[in-house]
């Protein structure tokens, strides 16, 4: 994204207008999916009800414990008799009818605080994944025919205020394809959700980014799968949605304009969040498996020639088991094998030796 300095802008009709937009600083952001599922996965937490059992149930009924002596469990039983309850275990968790082992209870703590550096930086890099078309298109949105992304439209967009001309302006775009896949894919939900409020369920369609509202609310919002925000309330549930990165998003001109004061840059603080720039991007190519096949690093890490070419030159092996990578490691280890060697040797060559009794000694013994 950062090799490309300035983004068109559409008109109403979808043709390209003589005006460009220069690039905001934060479309050049560190795109960080491991972050973004973390931060997106505390603030969806903040959106839960709470539930609860009641606080009653299973402890209804009149029972109270035998004691011991008549060889049954000390559990307390339902009184009465004549009926199958009678005699039968109650309360525990254990028991038909019994309460459950620590209830639920609502006041158990739902929400999770989010660093705000952390929740920012997600942001930024939710904002720049949404420029990169592979990602846009990884995530399922159907921007084939789509002439360039991020898509910018013109300040007329924002006055738009009826149904028929926002879907008059996604045709020219070329941008209803994703509207309609969402409208194909809408569902029933399986399971009680159906009971809940929650009944169908449906894909995600394009993010509409606009800096004031001047009825683009009113015309969109009757699109199933669009979603609206302005620029000065971004949202990382709705850049990512799911913790996925790569939102089809529509800006409107005044809106890509207004980023780099929302965000800032690498070296300019941001106007509306205090003492915030962006996170600079700790390497230049973040392309990593090309840095790794380039010729340059395999030449260092696994040597031409015939005597790497069936085996690498990484080929994990013990130095303390295996010599040759020992010496390869550590040349002196040679010299300090030779030299263990040799030593041993002579120890052997000593011990083995056996001093031969002396003539004079054979001499007395013969005379005796």
């Amino acid at each position: 994204m950062a090799a490309r300095p300035v983004v068109s802008v559409f008109g109403l009709n979808g043709n390209k207008l003589e005006a460009t937009v220069p690039l905001p600083a934060v479309f050049t952001a560190p795109i960080r999916p491991d972050l973004v599922q973390f931060v997106h996965k505390n603030m969806a937490k903040n959106r839960r009800q709470p539930y609860a059992v009641k606080q009653q149930a299973g402890e209804e009924t009149s029972a109270e414990s035998w004691g011991t002596g008549r060889a049954v469990a000390r559990i307390p039983r339902v009184g009465g008799s004549g009926t199958h309850r009678s005699g039968q275990a109650a309360f525990g968790n254990m028991t038909r009818g019994g309460r459950m082992f620590a209830p639920t209870k609502v006041w158990r703590k739902w929400h999770v605080r989010t660093n705000t550096n952390q929740k920012r930086y997600a942001t930024a890099s939710a904002v720049a994944a949404s420029g990169v078309s592979a990602l846009v298109s990884g995530r399922g949105h159907r921007i084939q025919k789509i002439e360039e992304v991020p898509l910018v439209v013109s300040v007329e967009a924002e006055s738009l205020n009826k149904t028929k001309e926002a879907v008059s302006l996604l045709k020219a775009l070329k941008a209803y394809a994703d509207v309609e896949k969402v409208s194909n894919s809408r569902s029933i939900r399986a399971g009680r959700g159906k009971l809940r409020n929650r009944r169908h369920r449906q894909r995600r369609g394009p993010l509409v980014v606009y800096a004031e509202d001047k009825g683009i609310t009113h015309a969109f919002r009757n699109l199933p799968g669009v979603e609206l925000v302005n620029v000065t309330r971004l949202n990382l549930l709705q850049l990512a949605p799911g913790g996925h990165l790569g939102r089809f998003v529509i800006w409107t001109q005044p809106a890509f304009e207004a980023l780099n004061k929302v965000f800032g840059t690498q070296t300019e603080a941001s106007e509306q969040k205090i003492g915030y720039t962006l996170p600079a991007p700790l390497i230049n190519n973040p392309d990593v498996s090309r840095i790794i096949s380039s010729s340059e690093v395999q030449s260092v890490v696994r040597p031409a020639g015939p005597r790497f070419t069936k085996r690498p030159y990484t080929q994990k092996k013990n130095p303390l088991r295996n010599t040759q990578v020992l010496v390869r490691l550590n040349p002196y280890a040679q010299v300090l094998r030779r030299a263990e060697i040799l030593g041993q040797n002579k120890r052997t060559t000593k011990s083995s030796h056996k001093k031969s009794a002396s003539k004079k000694f054979l001499e007395i013994l013969k005379a005796d």
